[in-house]
């Protein structure tokens, strides 16, 4: 099996919660929508309560096998970049497991680098909610 380059990862406080999230509600899923407001914010649920769409990209498994999806429209958006989920002080979405925390995840982002964009290139697609439901 081949290793894809790395697209999404936690920081180490955003692996800790995600470590009480999983101990609190079992497995649990991020997505990424491409909404406004609190929609523009990873969002993270329980594995199974959220249905990904047909046109959903798996980016990668954070904190070990946590799947990271996001809607293709937003993937076009950042389809050139490496992303960190962190966590920051306030109130997120209601519908994301940390809003009760006082937190909520946040996206950083860089530019992924020529190296990385070239292995990229060389690697098959990414899985998608298609694939998912095939």
């Amino acid at each position: 099996m081949t290793v894809r380059t790395g697209r999404v990862e936690l920081t180490a406080e955003a692996m800790e919660l995600l470590r009480r999230l999983i101990a609190a509600h079992g497995p649990v899923m991020f997505h990424q929508s491409g909404g406004c407001c609190d929609g523009s914010a990873p969002m993270c649920y329980p594995r199974g309560e959220f249905r990904v769409g047909a046109s959903d990209v798996l980016l990668g498994q954070v904190g070990g096998d946590t799947p990271f999806w996001m809607s293709g429209d937003q993937f076009r958006h950042w389809s050139h970049t490496h992303l960190t989920v962190d966590v920051v002080p306030g109130r997120g979405s209601g519908f994301s497991l940390e809003a009760p925390e006082g937190v909520r995840f946040l996206l950083r982002s860089r530019l992924l680098t020529d190296e990385e964009l070239s292995r990229i290139e060389s690697e098959p697609p990414l899985p998608t909610g298609a694939d998912e439901i095939a």
